[in-house]
């Protein structure tokens, strides 16, 4: 083996292949993309040329369905210049010290790599080229390159880069910055419609998931946590499930009283699942739940109520002269309304492998923050984190939910118990409804005030969420420059806080995802008002002139009204906005417009309101998330994917409910989802700007609810002011 040292994390490999041949790789130290502004860090790709000219690159990020598996590869391929069907793709481990960031959330993997990965990949070419020149006896710069091939057009010669390999391996790493990159006019696999790496053994059943793995000797465990969220251990008939046929184990984990890591629960092995499961409904246990039970569904709307006839306990935003633009108003509107706490419902339920052996752990999980549960496992075990290794494993569906790393550390946890033994715990239903981390509740005040004109000059909303000690849960906050608080002069913002003993967290587009709906249906109530629509009152407040509103904090996007205008724009057009009024009765089309996520969305909602069923035949979406799509066929399948959820949230019954401190739900039947024979037909578009890509996870999911409530309002005549539609709402 030949290493060539790059700098103290980076490395070149080249090692004989059995049988003949040289393989090699690159690990190559670059800078991660300064356009997010993030602190410089390792960012490693992983390629393998085999003797057969065939490529393997690593997936470095967590794959949850966003397609980063095959994008960010794609990226590294093409500014190798190989051919993409010559290229298999492996999933790395997680090792931030190695591969940099893995972590898959916030719609943020895009605008991080699309820089280091193409770096990575060019330059490995450069290598190759360099070394070629050298055997060749040529200037370097008189070669060329073509899907996998080096070239010399003088001389006629070609060969392939497997050819050049151990040369290339020799060659000092060019700087990153120096890398020449290709024109986007060149590209030959960005922005090609590419089949997701894992389709094929998706469609055969193959085990990709955590919820598949199977080591030798394991045990299964399920754990039994307090119905009421932080509820304490107090007894239970731990001998008597001990006895019952099958079972290996059964003990007491305490927690740290922290739903983010380990609440105390009683662990039950078998060497099935089960087993397991069926010893758990004689598990009886006595729990302490002094501290949790007065919470409920009931009090929250009760607390929520008292507090916004109160004044409000915090401003998050004080623009101008909200007082006095209301009372100079011509026209004043306010409403309340409502959002429920939901649940992120991933179908494959959490779970984690576990193999502890003394002074260290092995790890399969299917995690969207790898190192956040590193860090967790380390700190419940008392393990330094290298002696934790993490394997990525498919993840079967995360919306924020697998950001958390309890099910990692309660899986080491029960591992640690019984040293030696792989053991792989998996949440039942019941268990991922109870322990989600939810979708906060929301509640909210709307004030704004209209000119003679009709146009929109003041707006005020006074926020109530869950928190504590000053400070909104995880997820609730709000962000200050929001549309259409950034575009006026005169806007405040206002919160307030009830206490809950639900943990609070990430889902698809986090906070975004409940505005979406309150403030698009609010401004479609302004805008009837000013005797104008929605998107009317949007350009009206954006303006001609594009100009730049800086973000309201160093992790918010600035906001970038001609981008706004040109989605909005775009949309209206697609859906022919202006012939709506020839739809049939009981028919109407509802717009929204959100930015999030530094991604900016335009929706139109068709929807047909009968009998007080709503049925969505047609959805239209137009987005900007900058110059260049990578993958447009996954891209694509984003944006639906947001629409179906976000229909699904206000239209199938999406709520969480809770009496004494315990969730009601405890399976798709009480928190449901769209069905796939409700699922319209939905029409995307991209509005390609001069700015770097960006993620889709996220931003295309905040305007739909709200278009939806705005279409059925144009329906029907009825105002929706509180999620989910309810049928007794719209007869």
């Amino acid at each position: 083996m030949a290493r060539t040292s790059l700098s103290r994390r980076g490395f070149i490999a080249a090692s004989l292949l059995a049988g003949g041949g040289v393989a090699f790789e690159f690990a190559l130290p670059l800078g991660r993309a300064s356009a997010q502004g993030l602190d410089a860090a390792p960012i490693t790709a992983f390629v393998r040329i085999l003797p057969d000219n065939r490529v393997v690159i690593g997936g470095k990020n967590a794959e949850i369905g966003q397609g980063a598996k095959t994008m960010l590869p794609m990226l590294i391929a093409e500014e190798l210049d190989v051919a993409w069907d010559s290229v298999t793709v492996e999933q790395t481990d997680a090792d931030a010290g190695i591969y940099g960031a893995q972590s898959a959330g916030g719609s943020r993997t895009t605008g991080r790599e699309w820089l280091p990965m193409r770096q990575a990949g060019g330059a490995a070419r450069a290598m190759v080229l360099a070394a070629a020149a050298q055997e060749w006896g040529v200037p370097v710069a008189s070669l060329s390159s073509s899907e996998g091939r080096v070239l010399h057009e003088a001389s006629g010669r070609a060969a392939p880069y497997a050819t050049f390999a151990a040369g290339a391996a020799r060659q000092t790493a060019p700087d990153p910055a120096t890398v020449t990159l290709k024109d986007p006019s060149a590209f030959r696999i960005v922005g090609t419609r590419v089949m997701g790496v894992d389709t094929p053994a998706i469609t055969q059943g193959k085990p990709l998931f955590g919820i598949d793995v199977d080591r030798p000797g394991m045990l299964h465990a399920v754990l039994e946590t307090c119905p009421a969220v932080g509820g304490r251990f107090v007894s239970a008939n731990l001998d008597e499930i001990r006895a019952l046929p099958g079972i290996e184990h059964v003990f007491v984990i305490e927690g740290d009283g922290q739903a983010e890591s380990l609440l105390d629960g009683v662990a039950i092995l078998s060497k099935s699942w089960w087993s397991a499961d069926q010893a758990r409904l004689a598990l009886q246990v006595e729990w302490d739940t002094r501290a949790v039970e007065g919470y409920s569904t009931q009090g929250y709307a009760k607390c929520a109520g008292e507090a916004l006839d109160r004044a409000p306990e915090k401003t998050v935003l004080d623009k101008g002269d909200v007082a006095s633009a209301l009372d100079g108003a011509s026209q004043r509107i306010s409403a309340r309304y409502a959002v429920p706490i939901l649940a992120h419902g991933t179908l494959e339920p959490q779970n984690t492998t576990a193999l502890f052996t003394g002074d260290a752990i092995e790890i399969w999980s299917p995690t969207q923050n790898p190192e956040s549960g590193r860090a967790l496992v380390a700190a419940a075990l008392g393990l330094e984190k290298e002696a934790i290794r993490i394997h990525f494993t498919r993840i079967g569906g995360g919306f924020g939910r697998r950001l958390m790393g309890d099910y990692m550390v309660q899986a080491a946890a029960i591992a640690a118990k019984v040293p030696g033994v792989p053991v792989k715990l998996l949440y039942s239903r019941q268990d991922e409804f109870r322990r989600d981390f939810f979708r906060a509740g929301a509640w909210h005040e709307l004030e704004a005030g209209i000119d003679a004109a009709g146009r929109l000059t003041a707006f005020r909303d006074h926020y109530v969420t869950f928190g504590a000690g000053g400070e909104p849960s995880r997820g609730a906050e709000v962000a200050a420059g929001i549309v259409p608080a950034n575009l006026l002069a005169d806007a405040r913002i206002e919160q307030s806080l009830i206490a809950t003993n639900l943990p609070t967290g990430w889902l698809r587009a986090p906070r975004s995802n409940s505005l979406g709906f309150v403030l698009l249906s609010f401004l479609d109530e302004v805008a009837q008002a000013g005797g104008r629509d929605l998107p009317a009152l949007l350009l009206e407040l954006l303006g001609e002139e594009a100009r730049t509103i800086p973000g309201s904090g160093p992790r918010e996007a600035d906001f970038q009204t001609g981008r706004a205008r040109s989605v909005i724009e775009k949309v209206l057009e697609m859906a022919d906005w202006a012939g709506r009024g020839g739809l049939e009765s009981g028919r109407g089309k509802g717009f929204g417009f959100y930015f999030s996520h530094a991604g900016y969305f335009a929706v139109v909602v068709e929807a047909q309101v009968r009998d007080g069923q709503v049925r969505v035949p047609r959805v239209w979406a137009a987005g900007d998330v900058g110059s260049q799509i990578v993958n447009p066929l996954n891209a694509e399948q984003q944006v639906r994917g947001a629409v179906i959820e976000g229909l699904g949230q206000a239209m199938a019954g999406q709520e969480i409910t809770q009496v004494d401190g315990a969730v009601e739900q405890a399976n798709f039947d009480t928190h449901p989802f769209m069905r796939i024979d409700a699922v319209p037909a939905i029409e995307v578009a991209f509005v390609p700007s001069d700015n770097g890509p960006t993620g889709l996870g996220e931003p295309a999911l905040p305007p739909v609810v709200g278009a939806l409530v705005n279409a059925v309002h144009a329906a029907t005549g009825t105002r929706i002011r509180k999620l989910p539609l309810r049928e007794e709402d719209l007869v």
